[in-house]
């Protein structure tokens, strides 16, 4: 029998949600106006979807994402400011918050109160404040792994055709924002078997369940053959990126690479000691289990957590591989708590806050303002067209849509580039972030000019780039030690 929603029902219930989603909000968007974008991916992305409202389709698979693209490609119609992109991108991530808040607290029946410090404590995570910053796939792949998370929760509640088919939608629309969202069939395969219910093999079930999952390659697929692609585009690229042809810049050339400290360590240094609680709290209930018999929701979420651990200590790591999992531990420490004394419940949850809120200064706030304007003034104030820049595309929102950015990933296309007219190169130090030594040579050159960029020395963005270097957790940092004793970040250098 499905958990009464009456927990939620009422309006003063309604309100605790709506007012710490509205508190959530400042938030997120604190300092984003004077802040770049982060990384590669999200300058890439953003060029991309303004390539998809003009009507160049041969990049709309990058990532496995083509739900990402057509959604911003209508406001690419309206305006090509990355900032628009950037606050859209983040209220959207505050809309997931609120959909695992609400499903949590329904499925629970926590009163108001309890659902709006769930909604602060949650949004106020350090990573998940971070990825909610970026361009990139990572706030609508948590939007629809909270869709997910609820409809499948119903399916296993009570097994209908309904609440599979739901959950299906799901399922489909996270893998048309995110290729990673294949990363949950293992799980729901296990969580189906465990089950037992036999569901998904009743009436044809499972072929119209794989029929809503091939749908959108049969529906796009034709599309890229239009604009010249290949057929498998899309799916290729989740053989590209499980078999990777060749070694990255970086030198990595592997996604298999266990290590089942590195995320413990990132929980240990970077978030809440709520989240402990919640990863270790349902431990404590492992007895419950039985095969055939319905999770609880305590369980069903800590299940959902463990296993993204574990599966994704397997591969190569970064803080968003447990993106998902993030807002799953905070909520279960909280109902972990709810046990203790009003007073004390409430008094550690406000500590948890306070955490997180000296953690976000300390992480994410403190690495603004950007100095890519003054470089782009710089430029223009002499004259400079186009400009190289090393591996970041960081400079390019900044610059005139008739200006060119080129990325150069070695420091012998500089020579080619030189005798194409191009008089500058900008060492931009993302090339310590993404761990592509070569142009370590360039940084002991005479400088026309230099500015720092915070950002660019921050703990979170070379964590999140120990997917792309391979590095290990101490050796990321060590490498993010080094990027931070530099004076100049960014160093404008004559060709």
């Amino acid at each position: 029998m499905l958990v009464s929603d009456s927990a939620l029902s009422a309006p003063v219930s309604r309100l605790w949600l709506w007012a710490a989603l509205l508190l959530l909000v400042p938030v997120r968007l604190h300092g984003l106006a004077a802040a770049a974008l982060p990384d590669y991916d999200s300058v890439r992305n953003w060029q991309i979807v303004q390539e998809v409202a003009a009507g160049n389709l041969l990049h709309l698979f990058r990532h496995g994402s083509p739900a990402f693209m057509l959604t911003y490609a209508p406001v690419a119609w309206l305006t090509a400011d990355y900032h628009v992109f950037q606050y859209l991108n983040a209220l959207v991530a505050v809309a997931a918050v609120g959909l695992l808040a609400n499903f949590v607290a329904r499925a629970t029946r926590l009163p108001g109160w309890s659902t709006a410090l769930l909604v602060l404590l949650v949004g106020s995570a350090t990573f998940l404040t971070f990825s909610g910053r970026d361009f990139t796939m990572s706030s609508w792949s948590l939007l629809s792994f909270a869709g997910l998370l609820r409809a499948y929760y119903h399916r296993l509640r009570e097994p209908m055709a309904t609440h599979l088919y739901r959950a299906t939608g799901w399922l489909v629309l996270g893998l048309c924002f995110n290729y990673k969202f294949i990363l949950t069939l293992p799980i729901l395969a296990v969580l189906e078997w465990w089950q037992a219910d036999g569901l998904l093999l009743r009436h044809g079930h499972w072929w119209r369940v794989a029929g809503l999952l091939l749908l959108p390659y049969l529906v796009l697929g034709p599309v890229g053959l239009v604009v010249g692609l290949p057929w498998y585009a899309w799916p290729g690229i989740y053989y590209n990126v499980a078999f990777p042809g060749a070694a990255n810049a970086a030198g990595r050339a592997t996604t298999i690479r266990p290590d089942f400290l590195y995320y413990l360590r990132y929980l240990r240094d970077f978030e809440s000691w709520l989240v402990w609680v919640g990863l270790l709290g349902p431990l404590l209930r492992l007895r419950q289990l039985r095969r055939g018999r319905p999770l609880s929701p305590e369980l069903y979420l800590a299940v959902w957590g463990w296993c993204l651990l574990g599966g994704m200590s397997v591969l190569v790591k970064a803080p968003r591989g447990l993106l998902w999992a993030y807002g799953l531990w905070y909520a279960l420490g909280l109902l972990s708590l709810r046990r203790l004394p009003a007073a004390v419940f409430m008094a550690l949850l406000l500590a948890a806050l306070a955490g997180n809120a000296y953690r976000l200064q300390r992480e994410i706030y403190a690495y603004t303002p950007t100095r890519y304007p003054a470089v782009a003034a710089w430029l223009r104030a002499h004259n400079v067209g186009p400009v190289a820049s090393t591996v970041s595309l960081g400079l390019a929102p900044f610059r005139p849509a008739t200006d060119t950015v080129r990325v150069v990933m070695q420091p012998r296309e500089l020579a080619v580039l030189r005798r194409r007219g191009y008089r500058y190169v900008l060492l931009d130090g993302y090339w310590r972030t993404t761990h592509v030594p070569a142009f370590d040579s360039l940084h002991r050159l005479p400088l026309r000019a230099a500015w720092p960029e915070p950002l660019l020395t921050s703990p979170l963005l070379f964590l999140e780039h120990s997917e792309y270097t391979g590095l290990s957790y101490e050796q990321t940092l060590r490498l993010q030690q080094q990027a931070r004793r530099d004076t100049f970040q960014l160093r404008l250098l004559p060709l």
